[in-house]
C-alpha cells in the first residue's frame, strides 16, 4: 500500500525487519546496560582491562543492536530474506489466483450463466448475476479443479520478478537517505518528507511494473482463452515468441500506461490522504490513558495507540483509493487482451480499441467502468441485454 511507516519502529533503522528483531535488541541493550552498571560499581581486575585480553561478548551485542550481521535485515541474510518474501508472495498469489481468474472473465464480459431473480433491501425484484462461488463451480465443471489455476505460472513469474526488482533497487538506491517523518515535525516539514518518501515508492513501483508487465500480459491472455476455448498461449516461452512475431516489442506492453497511472494515483492518494488525516485528526495524547501508557516507567509505549490509529488510517485509505483507481486496472487488463486473436478481445465481447483512452470512453458511455469490482452481489446493469419478464 505505502512505504513502511518509520514511526512504527523509531528505534529500528531497518524498518520492518528491524522491528522484527526489536525484542532481541532490547534484551541485548538491557543486558549490556546492566553489565556496564555492575562494572562501574565493581571495577574489574587489571589483567582483564589489558589490551591483549578483550571482552569477546561485547562486539556481537553491539553489532546486533546496529542491525548489522546477525540481524533479520542484515547484509549476510539479505538473499535469504528476499527468497522468503518471494516464497510468501508465491503462496499468496497461488491462493488468490482463482479470485483473479473469475474477476478477469467478468471484466471481459463473459457471462456463461443466466442471471437469477432476487430482491433488494426495499423488496423490489432485481436480477443478480452469478457470484464468485457460482462462477468458480462452473469453471470446475468445464475444466476441472486444475482449471481454476489457468495462467498461474506467468503470474507467479511476474510477481517474483517484481519482488526481486524492488529488492535490487533498494540496494542500489537505499531508502536510508530519506528523512523519516517524526511527530516533532511541523506540517510543512512532515509534508516534504511524505512527498520524498512517496516519490521513492513511485520510482520502485513503476520500474518493477514495467519489467514484470510482459509476463502479466501473457498471464491475462492465458486466462481469457477460457472464453473461446483456444490454446494459442500455452507456455511462457512460446507465448513470448507469438507476441513478438505478431505484435512486435510493443505487444508486451499493451495496457501498461493505465496500470502505471493507477499505481501512481493510488500511491499519492493513499499516502497524502493518510498523512493529512493523521496530522489533523490523530492526537498523540490519545495514548495517555489511565492505564499508565506514556508514563516514565513505560516510555516505549507512549505512542502505541496513536501509531495503531495511524496504521489503521493508512489501511482504510488504501481500500478507499483502490476503489477509485479500479477503472485504471480494468482498462489495463482489457487492453492486454484486446485484438490479440482471442475471442475475448474481439467483437461481440469487445470492440477493437485504438488506445486505452478509447477503451475508457467506451466503458464510461456504457456505464461499465467498475465492471468486475464486485464478485458477490452483482446486479444486472440497466444497459444489459437481460431483462425481467
Amino acid at each position: 500500500m505505502g512505504a513502511s511507516d518509520p514511526e512504527v519502529a523509531p528505534w529500528a533503522p531497518g524498518g520492518a525487519a528491524g522491528m522484527a528483531g526489536a525484542g532481541a535488541g532490547a534484551g541485548a541493550r538491557g543486558g549490556a546496560a546492566a553489565g556496564v552498571e555492575a562494572r562501574a560499581r565493581d571495577p574489574p581486575p587489571a589483567h582483564r582491562a589489558h589490551p591483549r585480553h578483550p571482552r569477546p561478548a561485547a562486539q556481537p551485542s553491539a553489532r546486533r543492536m546496529d542491525g548489522a550481521p546477525g540481524g533479520l535485515g542484515s547484509g549476510d541474510n539479505a538473499p535469504t530474506t528476499e527468497a522468503l518474501f518471494v516464497a510468501l508472495g508465491a503462496g499468496v498469489t497461488a491462493l488468490s489466483h482463482p479470485l483473479l481468474y473469475v474477476k478477469l472473465l467478468i471484466q471481459v464480459g463473459h457471462e456463461p450463466m443466466p442471471p437469477t431473480i432476487g430482491t433488494n433491501v426495499l423488496g423490489r425484484k432485481v436480477l443478480y448475476l452469478p457470484s464468485f462461488f457460482t462462477y468458480a463451480k462452473y469453471i470446475v465443471q468445464v475444466d476441472g479443479k486444475i482449471g481454476l489455476f489457468r495462467g498461474l505460472s506467468p503470474r507467479l513469474m511476474s510477481n517474483a520478478l517484481s519482488t526481486v526488482t524492488r529488492g535490487s533497487m533498494k540496494k542500489v538506491f537505499p531508502p536510508d537517505e530519506i528523512e523519516q517523518v517524526s511527530n516533532k515535525d511541523d506540517m510543512k516539514t512532515s509534508l516534504k518528507k511524505v512527498v520524498k518518501e512517496t516519490s521513492y515508492e513511485m520510482m520502485m513501483q513503476c520500474v518493477s511494473r514495467m519489467l514484470a508487465h510482459p509476463l502479466h500480459v501473457i498471464s491475462m491472455r492465458c486466462m481469457v482463452q477460457f472464453v473461446g476455448r483456444e490454446a494459442k498461449y500455452s507456455g511462457v516461452l512460446s507465448s513470448i515468441g507469438k507476441i513478438f512475431k505478431e505484435e512486435g516489442l510493443l505487444g508486451f506492453f499493451v495496457g501498461l500506461i493505465p496500470h502505471l497511472l493507477g499505481d501512481v494515483v493510488f500511491l499519492w492518494g493513499c499516502n497524502l490522504l493518510a498523512h493529512f488525516i493523521n496530522a489533523y485528526l490523530v492526537d498523540d495524547s490519545v495514548s495517555d490513558t489511565p492505564g499508565g501508557l506514556g508514563n516514565d516507567q513505560n516510555p516505549g509505549s507512549q505512542f502505541s495507540q496513536a501509531l495503531a490509529i495511524r496504521s489503521y488510517t493508512k489501511f482504510v485509505m488504501g481500500i478507499a483509493v483502490s476503489m477509485l483507481t479500479y477503472p485504471f486496472l480494468l482498462v489495463g487488463d482489457l487492453m492486454a487482451v484486446n485484438n490479440c486473436g482471442l475471442q475475448a478481445g474481439l467483437p461481440p465481447y469487445s470492440p477493437v480499441f485504438k488506445s486505452w483512452i478509447h477503451c475508457w470512453k467506451y466503458l464510461s458511455v456504457q456505464g461499465q467502468l467498475f465492471r468486475g469490482s464486485s464478485l458477490l452481489f452483482r446486479r444486472v446493469s440497466s444497459g444489459s441485454c437481460f431483462a425481467l419478464e
